[in-house]
C-alpha cells in the first residue's frame, strides 16, 4: 500500500524529482553536493551554497545529510500544504527540506521497525532550535491523533517555550541561543497490543488500538546536557541572563511581583546588569511570559508547582543582590532585606542562611568547625549557591516535563523512537574556556560517530546491492578523542587529578601537568612547547588542541573551579532544610551523609556523553547541519569568510569526500528507467521486460563506460556527476523532439476529431434550425390570422360594453392612445396641448393630464432658485390682487419686481439715522397730493417691517403703522394713484394719504406683503372717497381719457384722467 501510494504521488506531476532541477544548476546550484563536479574544492562548495541562498533555497543535501542555511526571514515553505507534499514521499523525489528528513526518519522507523535519531548541530544562531521545532510541528500535524495522542502532541510542542525560557538566552551571536544541549526521544507505537484485557474477540477493536498501529506519538523523554550555569551570575557585555528572569519581571502581574519581592526593573538586580542589555528589540518578554504560563499549564503544572518554581527564580535574583562588607577581614552581610525575602521564598531559616553565606563548615577528626569566609570567598559561595539552585531546578524542570510526556499505559511498553539531538556546534572564540573545551570535545565524539555511521551505512548499501566495497581513506579523529578522554592519561583525567590532589593546586599547575603528561602528543601544543612562530599566537596560560575542524586555543583560567563546581556543605544543609517542595527534590539529604566526593563537571559530562553515544549508536541516524550566513542577522547577506569557517568546523568537506569516495549517484531501477527511457528506442515508450534488463539496455545505448557505473540488485550506481549531467542534458534535448512529435500527433488527432465533431454538429444544428424556422412561420401565420379576426370582430362591437368579442380591440385602442400620449406629452407648463382620448379613457385621460401638469410644475419648481421663487411669489400676489381688475396690470407682468427703487445714496443720512435699527424692506419715490388744494409734493415712501414712512427730504413726515392701516384704495384705470386709509380718530394722523407711484403695481404688492393686507386693497371704478382732517371727506374722480391728467376739479374733487390700455 505504501509503495503504491508513493508511485501515485511520484507520478502526479506535483512532486518533481530532484534530477529535474539539474538543468537549472548554473543558476540555483545542485540540490545535492555529491553532484558537484569539483567536489574537493571548498570554493565550489561555498559557491553552490551562495547560489541557492540567493534564490531562497536554504536546504541542500550531502547524500542523506541536510545542510540548512538560516535565512533570517520568514519563508512560505512551512505551511500544512508543504507538510502534505513531503508526507510519505521518497527522500529524493522532492527538493531538499527539513520535512523530508523528518518524514524519511518516520517512514524508516515505520517500515524497518528500527529506532531513528536526527542529529542537529551548528553554531549559535544557525537555526538548530528552529529546525527541531519544525520537525516537532511536522510530526504533530502529519501523525494520526486521538484525544490522548493530541494531549501528548500539545505537550511535546509546549515543552519548547518552557525549555527556551529557562535554558535559552540572548548572546552576541543569537537572540535565542540554547545554552544547553538537548536530546529528545519521541515515542511512537505501531504494534498491536494484546486485547484480552480490554475487549472480547467478537467485539471490534477500540479506536486507540488502531491508532497505535498507525504510528501515533504516545510519549516522549528529554535529556539535557551541560547547562551554562555560569550565565546565571555573569554575562558578557551585550548578552543577557536566561529569558525567564526578564519574562517574569516584564510580564508578571503586580500582585505576583509584590509576593516575590520584585520590582519591574531589571536594572535593580546584580545578576541582570552584567551584560548591560536588559531589553532586546526582537524579544517581547511580556508576550513570551504569557506563552510560558500557558505552556506550563498544558504540560501539567498546577498552581502550587508554578508558585514554588517562581519562588526559586525570584530567590536567585535576591541571592545576587546580597551585599557583603568586611569586619576584621571576614565577610558579613550588610543588609538583611534580601535574607528576609530568601527566607520566605525558599522556606529556610534566615539566621542559618546568613551564617552559611559567610562561613564554611570544616570537618576535622570528626569535629565540625565553622570557618569564616573573606569577601572573595563569600562572593564565590553566594554565586555557587545561585548556580546550584538554578542548575538543579532546571534538571528538575526537565524531569517534570518528562513525567508529563511519559506514556501512561504501563500494559504496553514496546515503542519505536525518533530522537532529536539539538546540541551546540563546534565553538571557537577569541577567548575559549572550560565550556568551549567540553562543547568541542562533544563535537569530536559526534564527528567520530558521524564518520563511522556514514561509512557503515555506505558499506551496508553496497553489500545489499552486491557492489564491491572499496576502502575509504579518511581522517580518524579517535586520536583526538583519546587525548581528551583516555583513562589516567587524558586531559579530563589530568584535570580531575589536579582538582582532587592535596596541596596548592591551580590552573597553572594543571597546565604544567598537561605539558609533562601529554606534551609529546601531535595534537597538543602549549606556549612552552610551541615553536617561535606559534608562541606569538598563544598566551602563556593557554594550550592548543588540533581538532578535526581546526586549531583552538584554550585559556586554563577557571578550569579547576568550573570542573569542581562545588557547593559548601553548610549551604547544602540549608537547601536540604528548605520547605520549598522543588528544592526538597533537588537537594537530597543523602548527599550530606555520602562521604564520597561528587564527580567533577568534566567527568559527569564525559559519562553523559558516553551514554549519548550509546543511544545514538543504537539508532539509525539522520543529520541536519545548520549554518548561519552572517553575524548581523541580515536576511540577504552572505559572509563567505564566516561560512567557510562553519563548513570547516562542521566537517562538511570531509563528509562530502567520504560520500563521494564511491558512487556519486544511485537510484532504483524503476525510477531511473522511468525518467530516461525516452533516450533509447528499445525502452521507449514502454519496456516490457525486467527493470534491471531495461536499465542495462538503456545505459548500453547511452554509451556508459564500465568504470562509470555499476548495476546492483535493485539500483544503478553512477560514479561521476558528469555522467549524470550528460544524461540529463541528452534528456533535455530529447524532450524537444518528443514534444514536437507529440504535439504534431496530438494536433492532427485533435483537429480531425474537432472537424468530425463540428461537421456532425453542423448537420444536426441545420436540421434542427430548419424545423424551428418552419414551426415559427406556421405559428406566426396562425397568430396573425387570429389577431385580424379578433380586431375585425372588436371593431364591429366597439360601441357595446366590454365583452370577449371587443376586449382585444378596446385594449388595442387604449394602448394606442397611451403610446400616442407617451410620444406627445406636453413639454412645459405653458403647453396646453393634449391628445383627444377615446370615450373609454376620458376620465383616465383627465387624471393623467392633471398628473402630468403637476409633475411638470413640480419639476419646474424644483429647478427654480430662491431669488426667482421670491419673485414668482410676489407676482402671484400681484396677480391675485390686480388680475382682470387693474387696467395697467398686464403691462406689469413681464417687468420684474425689484427689491427697492431707492438705494442708500438716494436717501438722506438723517432719514436713515431717524429710522434707527429698523430695517428698510422697500423704498420708492412717490408724489403726495395735499389735502388742501391737492398740490403735488415729491416724497419718498419707505416700507419697514412694522410701518410705512413718508419722507420729505430730511424729515419723516408721516409714519403709518401696519396695524393702523385700515385699507388701500386704487382705481381700475391705468393711473398710479392710491389712497392709504388710516383711522380718523387717530390724532397722530392727519387723514388718509393720497399718493401716486410710477410703479403702482409693484408698490402696492410690496405694501400688501409687508403689512399682510393682501385682501385689504380695494380696486374702485369711478371714484374713491377718503378722509381729510377734522372728519371731512374728499373724493377722487377717475375718468378714462387719452392721456394721464391729475388736477383739482371745479367741484372741489381731485380729477384723474387716465388712458385705457386694455379693453375688459
Amino acid at each position: 500500500m505504501e509503495n503504491r501510494r508513493n508511485q501515485v504521488v511520484a507520478s502526479d506531476g506535483v512532486r518533481a524529482m530532484m534530477e529535474s532541477a539539474l538543468t537549472a544548476r548554473d543558476r540555483v546550484g545542485v540540490q545535492d553536493f555529491v553532484l558537484l563536479e569539483n567536489y574537493t574544492s571548498e570554493a565550489a562548495f561555498i559557491e553552490n551554497l551562495r547560489k541557492r541562498f540567493k534564490e531562497n533555497l536554504i536546504y541542500t543535501y550531502i547524500g542523506s545529510v541536510l545542510v540548512s542555511v538560516n535565512p533570517y526571514k520568514d519563508l512560505e515553505i512551512y505551511t500544512k500544504n508543504h507538510m502534505e507534499r513531503y508526507r510519505g514521499v521518497n527522500f529524493y523525489e522532492v527538493s531538499p527540506h527539513i520535512y523530508a528528513v523528518a518524514d524519511n526518519s518516520y517512514r524508516s522507523m515505520r517500515t524497518e521497525r528500527k529506532d531513528q535519531c536526527i542529529l542537529i548541530s551548528g553554531e549559535s544562531g544557525a537555526g538548530k532550535t528552529e529546525a527541531s521545532k519544525k520537525i516537532l510541528q511536522y510530526y504533530a500535524v502529519t501523525c494520526p491523533a486521538s484525544e490522548q495522542v493530541q494531549t501528548i502532541k500539545d505537550r511535546l510542542l509546549q515543552s519548547n517555550p518552557v525549555l527556551e525560557a529557562f535554558g535559552n538566552a540572548k548572546t552576541l551571536r543569537n537572540d535565542n541561543s540554547s545554552r544547553f544541549g538537548k536530546y529528545m526521544d519521541i515515542q511512537f507505537d505501531f504494534k498491536y497490543p494484546s486485547l484480552t484485557h480490554s475487549c472480547s474477540s467478537s467485539s471490534p477493536p477500540p479506536p486507540w488500538y488502531l491508532l497505535r498501529r498507525q504510528g501515533a506519538p504516545m510519549g516522549g523523554h528529554i535529556i539535557n546536557y551541560l547547562l551554562e550555569k555560569s550565565r546565571v551570575v555573569h554575562q558578557n557585555h551585550g548578552e543577557r541572563n536566561f529569558h525567564i528572569f526578564y519574562q517574569l519581571i516584564e510580564g508578571g502581574e503586580e500582585d505576583l511581583l509584590r509576593r516575590l519581592g520584585l520590582e519591574r526593573n531589571p536594572q535593580q538586580y546584580q545578576y541582570l546588569v552584567k551584560g548591560n542589555c536588559p531589553k532586546v528589540s526582537s524579544i517581547n518578554d511580556r508576550s513570551d511570559w504569557k506563552v510560558v504560563r500557558k505552556a506550563l499549564s498544558v504540560i501539567g503544572f498546577n498552581e502550587d508547582d508554578v508558585e514554588e518554581l517562581l519562588n526559586i527564580i525570584a530567590s536567585v535574583l535576591h541571592v545576587g543582590n546580597v551585599q557583603y562588607g568586611a569586619e576584621d577581614g571576614n565577610a558579613c552581610i550588610t543588609s538583611d532585606t534580601q535574607i528576609k525575602y530568601l527566607s520566605r521564598l525558599l522556606g529556610v531559616n534566615g539566621t542559618v542562611l546568613t551564617e552559611a553565606l559567610t562561613h564554611k563548615k570544616i570537618i576535622a577528626k570528626g569535629e565540625e568547625l565553622m570557618s569564616p569566609l573573606n569577601l572573595e570567598q563569600a562572593s564565590s559561595a553566594r554565586d555557587a549557591l545561585a548556580k546550584a539552585v538554578y542548575g538543579r531546578t532546571f534538571t528538575w524542570l526537565v524531569n517534570k516535563i518528562n513525567a508529563s510526556l511519559a506514556y501512561a499505559d504501563d500494559s504496553y511498553k514496546n515503542y519505536s523512537v525518533i530522537g532529536l539531538l539539538d546540541i551546540y556546534g563546534f565553538e571557537v572564540f577569541q577567548h575559549n574556556s572550560f565550556e568551549q573545551f567540553c562543547i568541542n570535545y562533544c563535537n569530536e565524539k559526534l564527528q567520530q560517530l558521524f564518520i563511522e555511521l556514514t561509512l557503515k551505512s555506505e558499506q551496508e548499501e553496497y553489500e545489499a546491492e552486491g557492489i564491491t566495497w572499496e576502502p575509504v581513506q579518511y581522517f580518524n579523529n579517535k586520536i583526538i578523542c583519546d587525548l581528551v578522554e583516555e583513562k589516567f592519561k587524558g586531559i579530563v583525567s589530568i584535570l580531575d587529578e589536579e582538582c582532587l590532589r592535596p596541596g596548592d593546586a591551580s590552573d597553572i599547575t594543571f597546565l604544567e601537568k598537561l605539558e609533562n603528561t601529554v606534551g609529546g602528543h601531535p595534537h597538543f601544543v602549549t606556549h612552552k612547547l610551541a615553536d617561535a612562530k606559534t608562541r606569538k599566537l598563544m598566551g602563556r596560560e593557554e594550550f592548543r588542541l588540533l581538532h578535526y575542524a581546526g586549531e583552538v586555543n584554550y585559556n586554563v583560567n577557571g578550569f579547576l573551579d568550573k570542573n569542581n563546581d562545588l557547593l559548601f556543605r553548610n549551604l547544602k544543609e540549608v537547601m536540604c532544610m528548605s520547605e520549598n517542595k522543588i528544592l526538597n527534590q533537588c537537594f537530597n539529604r543523602e548527599e550530606l551523609s555520602d562521604k564520597k566526593r561528587p564527580d567533577t563537571a568534566a567527568t559527569q559530562f564525559k559519562a553523559s556523553l558516553a551514554k549519548l553515544m550509546e543511544i545514538l549508536m543504537s539508532k539509525e541516524p539522520s543529520y541536519v547541519r545548520c549554518i548561519k550566513p552572517n553575524d548581523s542577522k541580515q536576511a540577504v547577506r552572505f559572509d563567505e569568510v564566516l561560512i567557510r569557517h562553519q563548513v570547516k568546523y562542521l566537517g562538511l568537506m570531509e563528509n562530502l569526500r567520504v560520500r563521494r569516495a564511491g558512487f556519486a549517484y544511485r537510484r532504483r531501477y524503476e525510477v531511473f528507467l522511468q525518467r530516461y527511457k525516452s533516450l533509447c528506442p528499445d525502452t521507449w515508450p514502454t519496456w516490457q521486460g525486467k527493470q534491471a534488463d531495461g536499465v542495462a539496455t538503456l545505459v548500453k545505448h547511452l554509451g556508459y563506460k564500465p568504470e562509470e557505473y555499476k548495476l546492483g540488485r535493485s539500483k544503478i550506481f553512477i560514479r561521476f556527476p558528469k555522467t549524470l549531467f550528460s544524461t540529463e542534458e541528452a534528456l533535455e534535448t530529447r524532450k524537444h523532439s518528443i514534444a514536437t512529435k507529440l504535439q504534431a500527433g496530438w494536433r492532427g488527432y485533435s483537429q480531425r476529431s474537432k472537424y468530425q465533431k463540428l461537421r456532425t454538429a453542423a448537420i444536426s444544428i441545420q436540421a434542427w434550425w430548419r424545423g424551428i424556422l418552419a414551426r415559427r412561420r406556421a405559428k406566426r401565420r396562425r397568430q396573425a390570422a387570429d389577431t385580424i379576426r379578433r380586431f375585425i370582430k372588436g371593431f364591429i362591437y366597439r360601441h357595446k360594453d366590454r365583452c370577449p368579442e371587443n376586449e382585444y380591440f378596446l385594449d388595442y385602442v387604449r394602448f394606442s392612445f397611451l403610446m400616442k400620449l407617451h410620444r406627445n406629452l406636453p413639454k412645459n407648463v405653458l403647453d396646453k396641448s393634449w391628445p383627444t382620448p377615446p370615450a373609454a379613457l376620458t376620465e383616465a385621460s383627465e387624471h393623467l393630464r392633471k398628473l402630468s401638469m403637476q409633475n411638470m410644475v413640480w419639476s419646474y419648481c424644483k429647478k427654480i432658485s430662491p431669488e426667482w421663487k421670491h419673485q414668482l411669489e410676489q407676482k402671484m400676489i400681484a396677480s391675485e390682487i390686480f388680475k382682470d381688475k387693474k387696467d395697467n396690470y398686464p403691462q406689469s407682468v413681464p417687468k420684474l419686481f425689484v427689491s427697492t427703487r431707492l438705494n442708500g445714496e438716494d436717501l438722506n443720512p438723517k432719514v436713515l439715522q431717524a429710522l434707527g435699527t429698523e430695517k428698510m424692506k422697500y423704498a420708492v419715490p412717490v408724489t403726495k397730493y395735499d389735502r388742501k388744494g391737492y398740490k403735488a409734493r415729491p416724497r419718498q415712501l419707505l416700507l419697514t417691517s412694522s410701518s410705512a414712512v413718508i419722507v420729505e427730504e430730511t424729515k419723516l413726515k408721516q409714519r403709518i403703522d401696519y396695524g393702523d392701516l385700515k385699507g388701500i384704495s386704487v382705481s381700475s384705470l391705468s393711473d398710479g394713484l392710491f389712497v392709504l386709509h388710516v383711522p380718523s380718530d387717530d390724532n397722530k394722523q392727519k387723514g388718509d394719504v393720497v399718493l401716486q407711484s410710477d410703479h403702482v403695481i409693484e408698490t402696492l404688492t410690496k405694501i400688501a406683503i409687508c403689512s399682510d393686507k393682501i385682501h385689504s386693497i380695494n380696486i374702485n371704478q369711478g371714484s374713491i372717497k377718503f378722509t381729510l382732517a377734522q372728519g371731512k371727506e374728499g373724493i377722487i374722480d377717475f375718468t378714462p381719457g387719452s392721456e394721464l391728467l391729475v388736477a383739482k376739479a371745479k367741484n372741489g374733487h381731485l380729477s384723474v384722467t387716465a388712458p385705457r390700455l386694455n379693453s375688459r
